[in-house]
């Protein structure tokens, strides 16, 4: 679904730089944040379909952000999917009960990432 918004938030600039690369190059409108406050920032005048969201952010984490997104009505119908290089028994579970609607463990597999992108896009279809 080329031409969809998507945000992607991590902490590390050369995960952001790939991963906006790489769905770039697929067709997405990319914007990346290096923390929650950016991303907050950044939502403010972006309105994304899906959100790449790191778990472990400095200050408030993904996880947290999550949260806070979902209780925004305006965030609702945003597809989140938690990224984490730490994929630790319960983080499924944990980014689930966040509101994320998937999980990726680092390092993304970039020939995958793009199929993957488009699967969640197609399931939430508005």
């Amino acid at each position: 679904m080329p031409g969809e918004r998507i945000l992607v938030v991590d902490d590390n600039p050369l995960n952001l730089k790939l991963t906006r690369l790489l769905l770039a190059g697929e067709g997405y409108e990319v914007r990346t944040a290096e923390n929650s406050q950016q991303a907050l920032a950044a939502l403010g005048s972006f309105r994304p379909r899906m959100i790449l969201m790191d778990i472990q952010l400095p200050g408030m984490d993904g996880l947290d952000l999550t949260r806070r997104l979902r209780a925004d009505p305006s965030c609702g119908d945003v597809i989140i999917l938690a990224l984490t290089a730490y994929a630790m028994k319960g983080d499924e579970q944990r980014a689930q009960e966040a509101g994320c609607h998937g999980y990726v463990t680092k390092p993304i597999d970039t020939r995958r990432l793009p199929a993957l992108i488009r699967s969640y896009l197609a399931t939430a279809a508005p």
